[in-house]
């Protein structure tokens, strides 16, 4: 991701990208501004601001032509290739998301290995190789991995971070009920079910 453009902003830019994505192929040469704001449910102002970061290519009465802007988008987001990801922690959830690897392929990434304290026990649930911690520092590096997903329990999350980010990831999507300490030049998303599941109780009472 470039520093120059804002974190709220690439969220943004990903939602675009799956918007245009969904309009039917073939169909849909051009869309405007305010039409592809309303299905990503942002202002046409916010919208048009945000594609800004990727360039002027917008016609003024006729919008964005849709391949164009889409392969933008993907230039933007790094996703003209299969990205590829390592997941740590092959538990009930790390292999509920190893199940789903034929979903993430689609969106343009690819769970290429996990790892786990009990590999041979793992690895008869899943397709994904799972291999044992001890790998994986070798392996990120020798496969030049980037990405990581976090399914431990808390009390081993900031180990196995600080084991990622010696080993070169720069970009985490945390699963684990804690806040992460890492340096600047790492990026974390925190996906925690239960604060989320929480703040929609809250709108039900």
């Amino acid at each position: 991701m470039k520093e120059s453009i804002p974190r709220k902003t690439v969220y943004r830019l990903s939602l675009y990208k799956r918007c245009l994505d969904r309009l039917p192929p073939g169909e849909s040469v051009t869309v405007s501004s305010e039409a592809l704001a309303k299905v990503a449910g942002v202002k046409p102002t916010q919208l048009r601001k945000d594609l800004g970061y990727c360039g002027q290519f917008g016609k003024r009465g006729l919008g964005y032509e849709v391949a164009t802007l889409r392969q933008r988008l993907a230039d933007e987001l790094g996703r003209t290739s299969l990205q590829p990801v390592v997941l740590v922690g092959a538990g009930n959830l790390g292999s509920a998301l190893l199940r789903y690897e034929d979903g993430f392929a689609k969106e343009g990434f690819e769970i290429a290995a996990a790892f786990d304290a009990q590999p041979k026990k793992r690895s008869r649930e899943v397709r994904t190789p799972v291999y044992p911690l001890s790998r994986m520092g070798r392996y990120i590096a020798e496969h030049d991995v980037k990405m990581a997903i976090l399914c431990v329990p808390g009390v081993a999350a900031q180990e196995m971070c600080n084991n990622l980010v010696a080993a070169g990831i720069q970009a985490i999507l945390n699963f684990a009920p804690i806040v992460l300490q890492v340096p600047a030049k790492v990026m974390v998303n925190n996906v925690n079910l239960a604060i989320e599941l929480e703040n929609l109780s809250y709108f039900i009472r």
